[in-house]
């Protein structure tokens, strides 16, 4: 039974930080064409779901929300919920 969980958080996982690597991208599109762009909110919903990986990567590859210093302060306030709750997780099941 734990296997066929990790395999679903593991499928998850690889799901939701490729949809985040796309919306950073297409936001990054839009912007740079004065389109509608993805609201700050959404995005850091989505690494709030399991994307921060593919957050930070597409922010460094596609150069985009690097200087929006309340956004990069939101993003690294998720992923430090991110591993305050990993390592808890890690503590409770070892």
């Amino acid at each position: 039974m734990a296997l066929i969980i990790a395999e679903i958080v593991t499928y998850y996982l690889i799901f939701i930080n490729l949809i985040t690597f796309l919306v950073f991208g297409f936001d990054k599109l839009r912007a740079e064409n004065g389109w509608r762009r993805t609201p700050e909110a959404e995005l850091l919903i989505l690494a709030g779901m399991g994307g921060t990986p593919a957050a930070y990567a597409a922010r460094a590859l596609f150069r985009h929300k690097t200087r929006k210093q309340p956004f990069s302060n939101q993003l690294h306030m998720v992923a430090a919920v991110q591993l305050c709750v990993g390592v808890f997780i890690a503590v409770l099941t070892f």
